[in-house]
């Protein structure tokens, strides 16, 4: 299924600088301050789609617009809706920094929806980053690779600077797991199970490369290996902890009177989908004991 995707990176401001400088706050919070993400929760709480169907996914300061295909004409609506939202709220959406996207399944001949003009002049993309990481049209990991490859490969120009500067092996190893390593691990839940066929390959070469280079031990040296422990330390983060945010995907099984496979898990099975096999975390999860 089609959607588009509008995103709002919204910036705060700072008033005034130095303890000389007293200004009046008419609108917004002060950068940084420890009020500020408790103050965002509370002004945008009330900033809800006009639709059915229609999503609005906020974080800090990012606002995300979800429209599945067949609202797509209600898309115009939603967006000068926030707009108003905005202006009733002393603040202003910034058309320049809002893009749009439309998601096209990967494998499948649909037909292309056929958006509204682009209101506002909001620029339509091929991809996007949320979050640190990079989603593009045809829901694939592939850009999101690419970016982190050539980032980690910058680092690893700067580990041979530091090894030539006479940096310890084991000095060299705890850099490289708190830069490269951790670039990997960053949201992999998440977009592993969206890669491509040729994506672990490249991953794979990266990560034999820094063996070779004494970076990291030779444990877990396939990407796959990887992509489970992240899958597995974050499942059992959401498993013991009953006020995760994920909970809520994780309904508790029901007593049954007779005798089942034991689990690492009392969860409900989540019916699954040819589409979602394989790239969503919870049914990965979820279904492991099982083979």
């Amino acid at each position: 299924m089609d959607h588009s995707f509008f995103t709002d990176r919204g910036h705060c401001t700072k008033s005034g600088s130095g303890l000389s400088v007293i200004a009046e706050i008419s609108a917004s919070v002060v950068q940084g301050s420890g009020l500020g993400p408790a103050s965002n929760v509370v002004t945008a709480g009330d900033m809800q789609p006009c639709h059915d169907g229609n999503v609005i996914i906020k974080y800090a300061d990012d606002t995300y617009l979800i429209v599945p295909a067949v609202n797509s004409d209600t898309s115009i609506g939603e967006l000068w809706r926030i707009k108003d939202w905005a202006d009733d709220n002393h603040l202003q959406l910034n058309a320049t920094k809002s893009q749009k996207i439309i998601f096209q399944a990967r494998g499948k001949c649909n037909k292309i929806v056929q958006l509204p003009l682009t209101c506002m002049g909001i620029e339509q993309v091929t991809q996007i980053t949320a979050l640190g990481v990079v989603i593009n049209d045809h829901m694939t990991a592939t850009d999101h690779v690419t970016a982190v490859l050539t980032s980690s490969t910058k680092l690893l120009y700067a580990l041979r600077v530091l090894r030539a500067h006479g940096l310890s092996q084991q000095s060299l190893m705890d850099v490289f797991h708190a830069t490269v390593e951790s670039k990997i691990h960053y949201a992999a839940p998440v977009w592993s199970g969206f890669c491509t066929a040729g994506d672990p390959d490249r991953l794979n070469a990266f990560v034999h490369k820094c063996v070779k280079l004494s970076y990291r031990d030779k444990s877990a040296s396939y990407i796959e290996d990887i992509f489970g422990d992240c899958d597995e330390q974050l499942f059992s983060r959401i498993n013991i902890n009953s006020l995760h945010i994920l909970q809520q995907y994780l309904p508790e099984r029901s007593s049954l009177s007779y005798s089942l496979r034991l689990r690492r898990h009392n969860k409900t099975l989540i019916a699954k989908t040819s589409e979602l096999n394989d790239r969503n975390f919870i049914i990965r999860n979820i279904y492991k004991d099982l083979y």
